[in-house]
C-alpha cells in the first residue's frame, strides 16, 4: 500500500475514511477499498478492514455494487 495511487477518499464518519486506491503486489494490479483512521501523529493509517481485488474483477464488483444500490433504493 506504500506506492498506491489514491483514487478517492470518502468520509465514513468523524474518525474514519474509506480510501479507494490502485496498486500492485507481486506483479498483480490491485484495487484496494480500505478503512483508514487517524493515527496518533494526525496522519491517516490503514486498518485491517477492507479488501483488495484484481483490477480485472472491477467490472464485476461494480455491477454487484450497482445491484446492491438498486435493491437498497426500493
Amino acid at each position: 500500500m506504500g506506492n498506491d495511487r489514491v483514487v478517492a477518499d470518502i468520509a465514513k464518519n468523524s474518525r474514519e475514511t474509506i480510501r479507494v486506491s490502485l496498486g500492485e503486489f507481486n506483479g498483480h494490479k490491485l484495487a484496494h477499498v480500505r478503512v483508514w483512521t487517524m493515527g496518533t501523529d494526525a496522519k491517516l493509517v490503514p486498518t485491517r478492514s477492507g479488501l483488495a481485488v484484481k483490477v480485472a474483477l472491477l467490472p464485476e464488483l461494480i455491477g454487484a455494487l450497482e445491484a446492491a444500490w438498486t435493491e437498497a433504493s426500493r
